[in-house]
């Protein structure tokens, strides 16, 4: 099996040694071929044995068994259009944290061999040392909008992100987008005002002796790429904006409480909260 990966990241990287490990003990011959515009991060993928080779030309990738696009959800809008000669025998599956705009943009000529996911996964890390053949195993990929995939290459991409471990979901894309702006593009702007507050009121040292796990736990994904999640937060503007104004209303309903003096009604706000890990 031929692969492309577009984009040698974190995920990108990790999907590689994932499948590098699903083919380890099998005939089959995988062959991974990377192109990333980050020339160290193509160095780094042959170094770490990523990739089997690396190309600069996209057209490479035409024919290819399949083809992988890892890279932020801006960039995957902008490399649409040069994939729509892509073969029809050609998966094409795109990892974007945001789905509604990249499933309507996708080219007619591909969107039977177009499959639209979202792993629900990774770390604040980035770049191809960073990656993990781990990374995917038991977690969740959402596919979206599969009615408009031909039957074929939606069982290729489902066998394979079986054969990694994955747990499959299906949503539409924007029902994926309002989901996704709560569980995760939210969190991730609330974790760097977390970080900008602390740091803006707080010396390094007092940050270093008081910061216990929960602080740790909180702001770990501060450390996530900014061009990365600028991308995501212009893709998902409106329900991002949605999701924070409600986010602000629970924030000011406790600080009522906590001025008030309310504090039984701040427990059961509390309570009302720890409801949350019943279901995860």
């Amino acid at each position: 099996m031929k692969v492309g990966i577009i984009g040698l990241g974190l995920m990108g990287g990790s999907f590689a040694l994932a499948l590098k490990r699903r083919f380890k003990d099998r005939d089959e011959k995988l062959e991974i071929i990377g192109l990333d515009h980050n020339d160290q991060h193509c160095l780094e993928a042959l170094e770490l044995k990523i990739a089997d080779k690396i190309t600069d030309d996209i057209t490479d990738l035409f024919n290819l068994d399949l083809i992988v696009l890892t890279i932020p959800v801006n960039a995957i809008l902008k490399i649409l259009p040069e994939l729509k000669d892509v073969s029809s025998d050609t998966t094409i599956i795109d990892f974007g944290s945001t789905k509604e705009k990249i499933v309507d943009a996708i080219p007619k000529e591909i969107r039977a061999n177009f499959v639209a996911s979202h792993p629900m996964t990774g770390t604040e890390k980035f770049g191809p040392s960073a990656a993990t053949r781990k990374l995917y195993r038991g977690k969740v990929v959402v596919l979206c909008n599969k009615e408009e995939n031909a039957k074929r290459h939606l069982k290729f991409a489902k066998d394979i992100f079986r054969d990694i471990g994955m747990k499959i979901f299906y949503m539409n894309a924007k029902e994926h987008d309002v989901h996704a702006a709560y569980i995760s593009h939210m969190p991730h702007a609330v974790s760097y005002a977390l970080a900008n507050t602390v740091m803006a009121q707080e010396n390094p040292k007092a940050i270093l002796a008081l910061a216990g796990g929960g602080f740790k736990d909180m702001s770990r994904i501060a450390k996530s790429s900014p061009n990365m999640w600028i991308d995501i937060f212009k893709q998902n503007k409106q329900n991002l904006l949605t999701a924070m104004k409600e986010f602000k209303k629970e924030l000011e309903q406790l600080e009522n409480f906590i001025e008030e003096d309310n504090f039984e009604s701040a427990k059961n706000w509390i309570l009302k909260a720890n409801n949350l890990h019943d279901i995860l």
